[in-house]
């Protein structure tokens, strides 16, 4: 087919596609980054957008330059080739609007790479460690220290067999049990390391994202300029339950941040004083209820049937109705060599009493054994 004929049918195409654009329906995707709440989130924006610009322009100059030649130049318009071997001007030219294009975008990428990773002088650091699959904060400020699971509506949703519409769960796969809360106007130092496998801290309107390596502990750093909150995921490839490990980072105000530090290290004294507490049968299955889904389920199953081929049910399973010592065990220590991991690290003394009551009792196991915090050793 001759040029000019494929030159009209383009044309004739595009024309097309002009006329029936605007009457397709889009779905709400988001086609730039994330706004963020911090002030070097909107100089990453900005400097993004800048490269963006320089991009666009450069192609478009480029691809007008190379539709031009092919319209105009062509064979069937009677164009001869050049019989010029090498021109020192447009190798000049070539050669050096591209380095004033790189150092346009160098100058601005250095400054906010240079604050990116100025973690210096925090009015509060938080160490993130990330295990399969949940995250452990402790606040190196003032002590408080707790594990963030994935929300309770979520996890029962996500559950096999679950009869539940995912699409009804309020921020779905994006809620946890236990959200970090920072106080707003204040820089926050992240450190951010892994028990296991490589995950990542991420959070996109804070404008963070970091590796959790084990071994290394990575810095970064926020400064939210409004209170909210802010919802991330674990944002690197870490095993089957990779996208059930949500983040939820609370700013509030300096007086609500004050507040929860008090109610979360009362909260903790008292788990301290339950360590010696002798609970009763009822108290424990209810709080072991609660563990087992917020810990164990994902892997076992809400069911206490497990997966079978990957992992062992609970269900009449010989460690749920065997010794209890053994129970107890591989709860605390885990077992080597599989994906059973050690909780004893994980739990508190009546946790770890709790759920392994809760095990030994429910799914039809009925050993009727109770299992107290004392029993419990680390």
């Amino acid at each position: 087919m001759p040029a000019s004929k494929i030159t009209k049918k383009l044309s004739s195409l595009i024309c097309m596609a002009l006329v029936l654009i605007p009457g397709l329906a889009f779905a709400d995707y988001e086609l730039n980054l994330t706004e963020s709440v911090t002030a070097l989130g909107k100089e990453i924006y900005d400097l993004h957008m800048l490269v963006l610009i320089i991009c666009t322009v450069v192609c478009v100059a480029v691809f007008a330059v190379i539709i031009y030649s092919l319209i105009n130049h062509r064979k069937s318009k009677g164009a001869k080739p050049a019989t010029f071997h090498e021109s020192a001007t447009v190798e000049f030219i070539w050669t050096v609007i591209p380095f004033i294009i790189l150092v346009i975008i160098a100058v601005p990428a250095t400054k906010v790479l240079l604050k990116i990773e100025d973690a210096s002088n925090p009015d509060l650091t938080i160490k993130a460690t990330g295990w399969q699959w949940k995250w452990e904060y402790e606040y190196l400020d003032n002590g408080v220290h707790f594990f963030s699971n994935l929300d309770k509506a979520s996890n029962d949703a996500r559950q096999l067999g679950s009869k539940t519409d995912p699409r009804t769960v309020p921020n779905y796969l994006l809620d946890v049990d236990n959200p970090i809360v920072v106080p707003v106007n204040k820089k926050v130092r992240i450190l951010t390391t892994a028990n296991d496998v490589i995950h990542a801290w991420w959070v996109p309107e804070l404008a963070v994202k970091r590796d959790a390596i084990p071994g290394f502990i990575n810095e970064s750093w926020f400064k939210a300029e409004k209170t909210g909150v802010y919802r991330g995921q674990c944002a690197e490839l870490c095993g089957k339950d990779h996208g059930f490990m949500p983040i939820v980072v609370n700013v509030v105000s300096d007086s609500e941040y004050n507040d929860w530090v008090a109610s979360q290290k009362k909260a903790m004294a008292a788990a301290k004083a339950s360590a010696g507490k002798t609970w009763s049968k009822a108290d424990l299955m209810k709080r072991g209820e609660e563990v087992y889904n917020a810990s164990c389920a994902a892997c076992h199953q809400a069911n206490g049937q497990g997966i079978p081929g990957v992992f062992p049910g609970i269900a009449g399973s010989k460690v749920a109705t065997g010794p209890v010592e053994g129970h107890i065990d591989i709860v605390i220590n885990g077992k080597p060599g599989t994906a059973m991991q050690a909780f004893g690290t994980q739990l508190s003394p009546a946790d770890s009493a709790a759920v392994i009551t809760f095990q030994r009792n429910a799914f039809g196991n009925n050993t009727g054994d109770v299992v107290q915090p004392s029993q419990i050793s680390r």
